[in-house]
């Protein structure tokens, strides 16, 4: 794992201009991993004890965070984040915070997962960052609420430590915990703003529920599906093409920049677990004048199988969602789309069943990790 780079102390203020140009960042290898607080798989902000100046659900909009220098409220500047009050000490003679003090947000995952990495993204909190932040998941079934979440019989797991961080800056942390995860409780210590909260992981879905559904998409990343690796990914993740429910724009789907040579596109991709697939769709939606041409989609069970063609190259439409019932189930454990030449789709969908073995070893994975 290559080191995260490490961002502390103020940024300089504001001076007009592109208030991105003096943002620390990097490329951290966890985030290859989807966002298991995307708001697109169900992840809310469900609590917080204070956001005075900025409200809690600002952590997991998408996109980067704005910046309007001449936005103010009543309450002071406005902020695209989570923001809390200045904390004070107990009298005159002692006006700081305490070591202990801190705010808290609790955020629910979209999914359960194991947790790769964790960025937490203080864009445009310049001065007015935590000095600190650390971040606790537990793994609670059903649909807890806050007040149930806080309750003493609830078990926290420290993912990041209390560690420093650094104003108008993205500050990422590795995850090495092999374990599964429905919620997480962020601190910021002793009280300040965050712009935006990611959480890169992996999908670890409940077996009981997938055998309920019996036929489900195989590849939906709700379920366990992942993109694995893609030939480009010029404008948009492929870890798009297996969000839920249809694309609303054009850039929630998987976009190449043009070809001028004689190749073509890819994605591939893990599924749930080996299944077998009987009907698959294709959608272009909002895709207009950049759509695929054609595409073609096969399977491969197990590592040393071989790619099997179950959609040979098929002419797509724009804006079109193109469904197709596969003469003959097929079975496989990775998946591949192949578009030509270039252009994109908005999602796939494999729909099947888990296989006898593909259960198995998706039950005793869930148990593994504690879901």
């Amino acid at each position: 794992m290559t080191a995260i780079p490490s961002f502390t102390g103020d940024a300089n203020p504001y001076g007009g201009g592109d208030p991105y140009a003096d943002y620390r960042t990097a490329d951290f290898p966890f985030t290859q991993y989807a966002d298991l607080a995307d708001r697109r798989l169900g992840a809310g902000v469900i609590a917080a004890n204070d956001e005075f100046f900025a409200q809690r659900e600002n952590l997991l909009v998408p996109g980067p965070a704005e910046f309007d220098p001449e936005h103010f409220g009543h309450k002071g500047k406005i902020m695209d984040g989570w923001e809390t009050r200045r904390r004070r000490g107990a009298s005159a003679d002692h006006p700081w915070p305490t070591e202990e003090d801190h705010d808290w947000a609790l955020v629910r995952l979209g999914a359960p997962g194991v947790i790769r990495g964790i960025v937490v993204d203080t864009a445009h909190f310049r001065g007015n960052y935590p000095q600190a932040v650390s971040v606790e998941g537990t793994c609670v079934a059903g649909s807890p609420s806050p007040e149930e979440l806080l309750g003493d019989d609830v078990k926290w797991t420290s993912l990041v430590p209390r560690t420093p961080v650094g104003g108008h800056a993205a500050n990422g942390f590795a995850v090495d915990v092999e374990q599964c995860f429905t919620h997480l409780r962020v601190k910021q210590h002793p009280d300040g703003g965050i712009a935006r909260l990611r959480v890169h992981g992996e999908v670890v879905p409940d077996p009981a529920w997938l055998e309920a559904l019996g036929t489900f998409d195989v590849v939906a990343l709700e379920n366990g599906g992942r993109a694995e690796d893609a030939s480009n990914l010029f404008y948009s993740p492929a870890s798009n093409t297996i969000q839920p429910g249809r694309s609303h724009k054009m850039d929630d789907g998987w976009e190449t920049r043009r070809r001028r040579d004689r190749g073509h596109d890819w994605i591939r991709y893990r599924l749930a677990a080996q299944a077998q697939i009987r009907a698959l769709e294709i959608d272009t939606a909002y895709l207009k004048g950049n759509s695929a041409g054609w595409a073609s989609v096969s399977l491969k069970d197990g590592e040393d199988g071989d790619w099997q063609e179950i959609l040979p190259r098929t002419r797509l439409q724009p804006d079109t969602n193109h469904r197709f019932v596969l003469p003959a189930p097929a079975v496989g454990t990775q998946a591949r789309v192949d578009i030509f030449p270039d252009g994109g789709i908005s999602r796939l969908r494999l729909f099947g069943s888990l296989t006898r073995e593909g259960a198995s070893r998706l039950a005793a994975r869930h148990q593994e990790l504690g879901g």
